[in-house]
Formats: structure tokens, sequence, C-alpha cells
């Protein structure tokens, strides 16, 4: 049996015609279970669907690393990182075609996750990237806004940091070895895309067994809004104040930062970062 969640709210409901279609098309390939935005996957599933965005894979991940079975995607989201960076279909009904033909034959794909651990010892799993600098603090500041709604929200949370933007001062543990730094940005990536297009970790593979490590040393508002664009296109790598490399581990520590991965707030810092090879098989 294979349990199917659903979240119909996901990029604000535009594929919910489809969503019949597509449970019913991985129906012709195995027995489902559906379950409608509840994160509990049924005892004795065999394998689970995400259908929705980053932030309902990233929840539903949990569960499938936890139980050891295989999980499809569904990308119905805004962004769906990380379907497009896992070499997955990038429209529902293909993708659950996609799915059903892995049921029936077997298909199977790996993908490295990246293990966190909070400081109170609980562990998330992460698909994507991990934001704990000027990119965290934007959505922290968002989330605790009433108004407006939707993207300009973000817009305006965005204008808001930067009118205070001031480097902040990290304690890291880079593969074992202590490191202070000062930065604006910090982030971890398992895969190069967040924030619905954005390659800021550009090199970043899901199947190499490494993160990517990538920090934006102190600049202007100026030089930071000018880059931000240079993001899409991942170009922005080739500015002489952002610096990367290739980890195994990392522990961050930064006073008052909450981090997010997967546009979801995972943990106040410091937070250790690992990756996880293999840790999730997918449909597909």
């Amino acid at each position: 049996m294979i349990a199917i969640v659903i979240n119909p709210t996901a990029g604000k409901g535009r594929h919910a015609r489809e969503l019949p279609t597509v449970v019913n098309r991985i129906r012709q390939a195995s027995p489902v279970e559906v379950r409608v935005v509840e994160r509990i996957v049924p005892e004795g599933a065999t394998a689970v669907v995400a259908v929705g965005g980053d932030g309902t894979v990233h929840h539903v991940m949990q569960q499938a690393v936890a139980q050891g079975i295989p999980m499809g995607i569904v990308p119905s989201g805004t962004g769906n990182d990380m379907a497009n960076c896992f070499g997955l279909p990038p429209t529902p009904l293909k993708a659950a075609d996609i799915i059903a033909d892995a049921v029936v034959h077997g298909h199977r794909k790996v993908v490295d996750l990246a293990r966190l651990t909070a400081q109170d010892g609980s562990v998330r799993y992460f698909g994507g990237v991990l934001a704990a600098g000027f990119d965290a603090l934007v959505n922290e500041h968002a989330n605790r806004m009433r108004w407006p709604k939707g993207p300009r929200r973000y817009d305006l949370a965005i204008l808001l940091e930067l009118v205070r933007l001031k480097p902040l001062r990290y304690a890291l543990e880079v593969d074992g070895a202590p490191r202070r730094l000062d930065a604006v940005m910090l982030t971890v990536g398992n895969i190069a895309m967040y924030g619905g297009g954005m390659k800021i970790c550009p090199d970043a593979d899901p199947t190499d067994g490494e993160l990517d490590l990538l920090w934006v040393e102190p600049i202007s508002r100026t030089t930071l809004v000018r880059v931000k664009p240079r993001i899409y296109a991942g170009t922005h790598v080739s500015h002489k104040a952002i610096k990367q490399e290739r980890i195994k581990s990392i522990t961050i520590d930064s006073p008052g930062v909450v981090c997010y991965a997967d546009g979801e707030p995972l943990a106040p810092l410091p937070v250790r970062v690992e990756i996880a090879p293999g840790a999730l098989t997918l449909l597909g």
C-alpha cells in the first residue's frame, strides 16, 4: 500500500483540479491510502508520495527516512526546488506517471540528505539548502508579520532587514576544525537551488556525498542588492566576497539566528549539519 500525502493548498491551489487524476494514476499501480496534509504515514505503507511543495516534501521525508521506505514527489508547490534538483518531472501528471511506472518496474533513485541535530538533541533531515544568515533573518521577520499578505510580505521583510544589515559573527566547526568568521549570509546546500530557482549553491550535487558551504563576507547594502539577482543564474559566486567549499559536516553558531531549510524553520543556532549519503530512496 502506498500512502499519498496531499497538500491541496500548495502553489496556491493551482494544481487542485489535477489531484484526483494524480491519485488515480498511482492507484493503477498499487492500492493507495490518501492523507490530506496529515504528516503521519500509516504503518504498513510500502512507499509514500508527497504531493505539494518543498515544505510538504520536507515533512513527508522525515517519515520516509524513519520508516525506511521509498518516496515519490509530485511537485505542486510554488518553487519545487527539490524535485527540480533531484531530476524529477516538473509537472504533477508526469510525476504521477513516473511514480506509477517505478512502482510496477521497481525503478529507484538514491539521493543524499543533510542531517541536522539541534541543541536539544532533536534530529531533522533536509534535502535542500540551509539558510543561517541574512536570508534566514528575512524569513523569520516575514513570519512575524501579519501584514501584508503574500510575496509582498517578504519584499517588505527584505527591505527592513537591509536597513539594519550587519555582519553576523559565526563560531563554526568545519569537518572537525574550529573556525570563526564574520558574514552576512551563510548557507549549506545539498542541492543547488532554494527560494524557487535561486542557484545559491550552483555546484551542489545531491549524489556526491558532500555538502556545499557558501558564505558572503561583509559587504554593503548596495553591493548585496546588486549581487542578489545574479543568484538565479548562479553567477554570484564569481564575486570576490563570496566563498564556497565542499564539506562533510559543520557546526554553526551565531546568537539570535533561527535557521531555515526547505522553506521551513528548523531550529535556533547552534546546530550540527552532516551529510547523510544515500539517505533517501526516490520512486522514479
